[in-house]
């Protein structure tokens, strides 16, 4: 070999190792695509991001993630959702039953880990709880039984209570399973319960204007996508009619909301990413059960209860995780 050739061949294969190096590189990093849907606030998902990084996952080192938010339209969420599945991730992480559904409808073959979900079963995204069975599988949001506890805690903080809206998405399981058991427990409270719809603003607004006309009434606001959409409203309605108030989700009670009690949200973003990890080491969403949460808050807001002229009982105080003064 001459020498021009021999050098020629050692400086093109010197050249070509850093990109040889990127393509490695390249290969080990696994692409995660996150799904929140319309309505999860951004700090959640860093937190399941920083959960990541405690099981070995970094951004930009092993992983890249790629965040695709949901939106408040059916149509957008589908197209986004193929978008996603069109990169080819190693796994795909949903946040709410609305960026699960159009996942699953473009997928069968990427995993699917899920959070924030009521009900799968009911919605077909897995065949059980306990055996998946498909390409999906997460965390539920709560367990039904815990919506008859929200009528409960109402009907504590006000006593006089005789009457409850309770504000659902009538065209998701989840928003019947909820209320079902809601009416369940209303006849041992000497309640009377009333199904609101959540789909459109003035909608609600009307709804909830005329149910003020009459006394002793209360608001639950049950878990959805619209719920958390117009929860705002819900919370201005309630002050501006001086009606008790229930939801599921702490961050009603830091935007001036009476009451919540739920799950501990962040407890379950941490939660999600150990099924991650475990699916991206080689297990199979198929095979990991879906579970339930292993803590629910109570949360008071002091300063709205004063507003609204109620009295918190000692007990129901003592009881609290958390107290917004």
């Amino acid at each position: 070999m001459q020498r021009r050739e021999f050098i020629g061949l050692i400086g093109g294969g010197a050249a070509a190792w850093p990109f040889a190096a990127m393509a490695q590189q390249d290969q080990r990093m696994k692409l995660i695509g996150v799904f929140p849907s319309d309505g999860v606030v951004q700090s959640r998902v860093e937190v399941f991001q920083q959960a990541m990084q405690q099981f070995g996952w970094s951004d930009s080192r092993n992983v890249r993630f790629d965040i695709r938010w949901g939106a408040g339209d059916p149509e957008t969420n589908r197209k986004r959702a193929e978008e996603m599945v069109a990169l080819a991730p190693a796994i795909i992480v949903a946040f709410g039953s609305s960026a699960v559904g159009p996942l699953l409808q473009a997928t069968r073959s990427v995993p699917v880990v899920f959070a924030g979900v009521v009900d799968p079963v009911s919605a077909g995204y897995v065949a059980s709880l306990a055996r998946p069975g498909g390409n999906a599988t997460g965390f539920l949001l709560f367990e039904y039984s815990v919506s008859g506890k929200w009528l409960e805690l109402l009907k504590q903080i006000a006593p006089s209570l005789k009457r409850a809206a309770v504000l659902r998405d009538p065209t998701i399981p989840a928003g019947i399973g909820q209320f079902a058991v809601i009416q369940s427990v209303s006849p041992s409270l000497g309640v009377e319960v009333i199904p609101f719809g959540v789909a459109d603003a003035a909608e609600i607004e009307r709804s909830i204007t005329t149910f003020a006309d009459s006394p002793n009434g209360g608001l639950i606001l049950t878990a959805s996508a619209l719920s958390i959409k117009h929860r705002d409203l819900v919370i201005a309605l309630a002050a501006r009619y001086k009606l008790p108030a229930i939801d599921w989700d702490r961050e009603s009670v830091g935007a001036g909301g009476l009451m919540a009690y739920g799950p501990d949200v962040l407890d379950h973003y941490r939660r999600t990413a150990s099924y991650v990890d475990r699916i991206l080491k080689g297990e199979k969403p198929a095979d990991l059960p879906v579970q339930a949460p292993t803590k629910y808050v109570l949360t008071i807001n002091l300063k709205t209860a004063k507003t609204l002229g109620l009295d918190v009982p000692p007990a129901l105080l003592a009881s609290a995780d958390e107290v917004i003064e």
